[in-house]
Formats: structure tokens, C-alpha cells, sequence
């Protein structure tokens, strides 16, 4: 079933990818819709098994290390200042307004925190494809939205550490910033020294593509390590990537690892999302879907934009930024799913911030097609 499962996704991303840029948007935009079409909420075609969520996670993983591979190091140390505003800029509106709509929901102090804490969380997978569709990934805004990005996921899990902490949960918070404190200088220190004499070690062996193999081997080790620490698996991911561009072996873990993803786990990625999304029993909440998705899209747009311009980005470009950190995607799915362990959401909610997490995704590509467009017409 998973094969013919894989043959109707790949046949019907490629095809929707297609459709979708020559309707003059990002093609990631055809590839999320037709999972939601794929999915068990129109035709039933693709059903949401744990094998295909594991793809899935692999696809974004590759999606982020690709990424990182393309990062130019130097600019990405000249955005440090705008990545740190656009990120807590993007972060502190998002959750004080879903505090304050938290209020009238009759949602406790800590429950009302905790709806603007997911509000506030960013997943810049999706955008890192537009970018890349844009020609935006390498530019001076696209090394901020990345570096905002990691600023975004680490600020959101103290975050969440702290609250939980007050929900009466067993969590150290100095113990959890600690670990993500040794997490990021190991990887730092690992990309230094280990990762290149890793390389060069490895791609000696007498067996074929020994370069693809070290490389992929240093970006899910790094994954693996940032999910250890809470941090996302795709921030290790991202910086793998950058780890490796550095060094000479750039280019051809480039050219191959590009060729893996987007010929299966990519696609995969992408059409998953569609494929997850439930829309059974929404009718009666439509209308608290419809505000927390305003709020959702609203606030992190104006927030991350807001910290681009005080960051010294221009208008047009500020609102490019803010447009490419709107999307929610897994990163807010791991928080709500910690919300209903932890009795911090109910079903009903939970089930309400999903749709709201599949619609910010939904909007970001073709958000993003329309500033930078009017960016770039405007230098």
C-alpha cells in the first residue's frame, strides 16, 4: 500500500507544482493543496500512516539542510541584529494577542499563555522553498528569516519550559537551558573541527558516493542531537548545512543531496501536510477558526515585519520578511500535541489549531510571491 501510496504522491506533487506556477505562484502552494485533496478529507486516495510521517520529517529535514548548504556564512553573520528583532519581534505580538483571545474564551491564565506561546511558534520549511523558488535564499532578507528562525524555536521552548514549570509539570529549566546552551556549542564546535575531517575521512573509503553518504550521516546526527536537546530537528538540520558549506565538498553534496530530496522525501513533505489535515466536526467552531487564523497571520506578519524595518530593512522588504514567517507548520503541531498531554488545550481546541496551523502554512507561499515581488519591483 505505502509504494503505490508514494507513486500517487509524487505523480500528483510533480503535476499540482506545475499547475500552480503556471498560475503564477510558488509551486510548494499546488503541493500542499493536493494533499488535503489526496488526503482523507476528499478523496481518501492517501491515508496518514506513522511510515509516511517519518518520511515526512526526512523531507524536512533535507529541505532544511539543503538551506543551510546555501547559506553564505558571512552574510548570514550580518544579519545577526535583524534575525534577533525579526524573530522576537515575531514571536512577543503573536503571544500577547493569544493571550488576550484566550481571555473571553474563558480559557484559564495558564491555558491563554499557552494558545499565544503556539501562536507565536515559526516554521520556516515551507518558506525556505519559496525563497529558493524567489531566488530569495541567499539574499541578505532570506539569511535574517533563517537566522530568525532559529532565534524563534530556541525563544518558544524556553518558553514553554517556563510554563509548564508554573502548570505544576516536573521540568528543571535550568537543566533545559543548559542543554540547548551545549547543544549549539557542539554543533558549533562540531563544524569547526569534526565535521571537515569528518568528510575527508569518510569520502576516502574505496566504495561509491562515500560523499553524499558522510554528509547525510553529519545532518541526521546533527537532527538527531537538536531533537535531544529540544531544539526542532530542522534547526540541526540547517546548521549541518552550514557546517558543510564551509568546506570544499559543498558543491557536490549540494548538487546530489538536492537530486534525493526533491525527487521523493520532499514532495512527500509537502503533499503530507495536505494529507493530515481534518476538517470533520469544524462547522460549529468555524468562527473561532476563522479569528485565531487572522490573529495567527496578522500578528506574525506585523511583528516579524515590524522588527525588519527597526532592523534597517526597508518597507517592501520588512514585509517580505514578515510574510515568510507567518507559517506555523510542525513546530506548533509538537506544542499542541504537548498542550493535550498536559491538559493546556482541550480536544476541541486542539482540533481547531490545527486547521489554523494548515491554513498559515496554506497562505505563506503565495503571501510571500506577492512582497517579495513587490520588493524587488521597487528596487
Amino acid at each position: 500500500m505505502l509504494i503505490l501510496q508514494l507513486a500517487i504522491i509524487l505523480a500528483a506533487a510533480k503535476v499540482a507544482g506545475s499547475l500552480s506556477v503556471r498560475l503564477g505562484q510558488p509551486s510548494v502552494l499546488g503541493k500542499l493543496l493536493i494533499g488535503i485533496v489526496l488526503g482523507p478529507s476528499v478523496f481518501g486516495l492517501v491515508k496518514e500512516t506513522e511510515t509516511l510521517a517519518e518520511l515526512s520529517q526526512i523531507g524536512a529535514i533535507l529541505l532544511m539542510f539543503i538551506a543551510g548548504l546555501e547559506t553564505d556564512i558571512e552574510r548570514f553573520k550580518q544579519t545577526g541584529k535583524a534575525a534577533t528583532f525579526v524573530g522576537l519581534g515575531g514571536m512577543i505580538m503573536p503571544m500577547v494577542f493569544g493571550y488576550l483571545a484566550g481571555v473571553p474564551l474563558n480559557l484559564t491564565t495558564l491555558q491563554s499563555w499557552f494558545l499565544g506561546l503556539l501562536l507565536s511558534a515559526t516554521s520556516v520549511s515551507i518558506s525556505v522553498q519559496a525563497l529558493k523558488e524567489l531566488n530569495q535564499l541567499k539574499s541578505r532578507a532570506g539569511a535574517a528569516i533563517l537566522g530568525a528562525a532559529v532565534i524563534d524555536d530556541v525563544a518558544v521552548i524556553l518558553a514553554l519550559a517556563f510554563l509548564m514549570s508554573l502548570a505544576g509539570e516536573d521540568v528543571h529549566f535550568t537543566a533545559i537551558i543548559l542543554k540547548k546552551i551545549a547543544f549549539f556549542a557542539a554543533a558549533i564546535l562540531a563544524g569547526w573541527k569534526a565535521v571537515p575531517w569528518f568528510l575527508r575521512k569518510f569520502s576516502s573509503l574505496q566504495v561509491t558516493e562515500t560523499v553524499i553518504s558522510s554528509a547525510l550521516i553529519i545532518c541526521l546526527v546533527y537532527a538527531y542531537f537538536a531533537e535531544y536537546a529540544g531544539v526542532a530537528a530542522i534547526i540541526g538540520a540547517y546548521m549541518a548545512g552550514l557546517a558543510i558549506s564551509t568546506t570544499n565538498f559543498k558543491h557536490e553534496v549540494f548538487e546530489k543531496v538536492e537530486t534525493i530530496s526533491y525527487s521523493i522525501f520532499v514532495p512527500v513533505f509537502f503533499a503530507s501536510i495536505g494529507v493530515s489535515a481534518q476538517f470533520s466536526g469544524i462547522a460549529q467552531n468555524l468562527g473561532l477558526i476563522v479569528l485565531l487564523s487572522v490573529i495567527a497571520i496578522l500578528t506574525k506578519f506585523i511583528g516579524a515585519a515590524a522588527g525588519a524595518k527597526l532592523a534597517g530593512f526597508n518597507r517592501k522588504s520588512s514585509l517580505g520578511i514578515g510574510s515568510a514567517m507567518v507559517s506555523r507548520g510542525e513546530v506548533a503541531l509538537i506544542l499542541s500535541a504537548i498542550g493535550i498531554e498536559s491538559k493546556l488545550l482541550s480536544q476541541d481546541m486542539f482540533a481547531c489549531i490545527v486547521v489554523v496551523i494548515l491554513v498559515t502554512t496554506v497562505v505563506t507561499p503565495p503571501m510571500m510571491k506577492w512582497f517579495f515581488r513587490e520588493a524587488a519591483s521597487g528596487e
